[in-house]
């Protein structure tokens, strides 16, 4: 059996999902999206029904002592409130909102959104703030139709593709006793890396074979290349000796070795670590590795990205970081 709390939390629940269905079919997504009546709502702010309090009890007392000077006063009033919403509707009516670009952003940073936001009808609008719930509006005053580029903010906390809630938009000019509202979706989705958390140095830069993390390295090489002409300095042990005693000239042994020397981000370098714990770190390591120069590549279970440098190489192994799907620890 349920309790009314329950039934309460319930009834609020599907009143919500039912105004988001409702304010989807009125305002869908899209990229670019211009305000009109459809889109747009308003209603008295406190101060608004402040002075609808107000306006009442000047009328009672005008009436009650016969005093047209306060009727006047009162009507005034009235006739201010009837007028008000006309004005604060038309300032945000016309507004056009257009997404430009959401870069990517790290789990624990700020995601940022850039629009422009233009109006059009030849007439300025002020007042105008943008933002995103639970955080700090954006003001704008757009003087001509040419409009400005605005940049909103929203904290983002988990990595992958994230979908934020709807942008709010509202005005309350010209006296704020009314406010204007819309809530509006640019089809946005930021793509979100995993937080850098540092996992030591970089790996050792050397492995044998195929994806198999190496733990020597010889100092000469691994397997026997060829001769070349000795050159002073050479090491006296790699000379090749019989050669010489059997009347050659004096060469010196080469050696190639079957280590790979570039630098790879291995997902089984951080073997005992949670899934998150080790997308941070491999994400760590490439900023380093990218900051000072070095080739690097990217081993996942499923996957690898070839070693290079360059922000398309950085982009490609972030993000093949950020789309890693949960998994279990390996």
């Amino acid at each position: 059996m349920t309790s009314p709390r329950d039934d309460a939390v319930s009834s609020v629940r599907h009143w919500q999902s039912a105004m988001q269905r409702w304010i989807n079919r009125r305002a869908p997504a899209a990229p670019s999206v211009t305000l009109d009546h459809r889109k747009l709502f308003i209603l008295p702010t406190r101060a608004g029904l402040a002075t609808l309090l107000l306006i009442a009890l000047l009328w009672l007392l005008g009436t009650n002592y016969e005093n047209n000077l306060v009727l006047a006063l009162a009507l005034l009033l009235l006739s201010l409130l009837v007028l008000l919403p006309l004005h604060t509707f038309g300032n945000l009516s016309g507004t056009r909102l257009q997404r430009l670009d959401s870069p990517p952003a790290f789990s624990g940073d700020f995601a940022a959104l850039r629009i422009a936001v233009s109006g059009r009808g030849g007439r300025s609008r002020e007042g105008v703030e943008i933002y995103w719930p639970g955080q700090q509006a954006l003001r704008l005053d757009l003087m001509t139709e040419e409009g400005e580029e605005a940049l909103v903010t929203l904290p983002v906390s988990g990595r992958g593709r994230v979908r934020p809630p709807r942008l709010y938009i509202q005005s309350r000019f010209p006296l704020g006793l009314f406010r204007c509202w819309s809530r509006v979706d640019l089809d946005v989705e930021f793509l979100v890396y995993p937080q850098p958390k540092s996992a030591g140095p970089l790996p050792d830069s050397g492995v044998e074979g195929e994806g198999e993390a190496i733990h020597r390295q010889r100092r000469d090489g691994d397997d026997f290349a060829g001769l070349k002409s000795y050159r002073p300095g050479d090491s006296l042990r790699q000379v090749a000796w019989k050669q010489y005693a059997g009347g050659r000239e004096l060469h010196s042994k080469e050696y190639h070795s079957s280590a790979d020397p570039r630098l790879w981000l291995d997902w089984d370098q951080l073997a005992g670590r949670d899934v998150e714990t080790r997308l941070s770190n491999l994400c760590h390591w490439a900023l380093q590795a990218e900051r000072e120069n070095k080739a690097y590549g990217l081993r996942l279970p499923g996957g690898k990205i070839e070693p290079g440098l360059g922000v398309e190489h950085q982009q490609r192994v972030l993000t093949a970081l950020a789309l890693f799907p949960v998994r279990g620890p390996r």
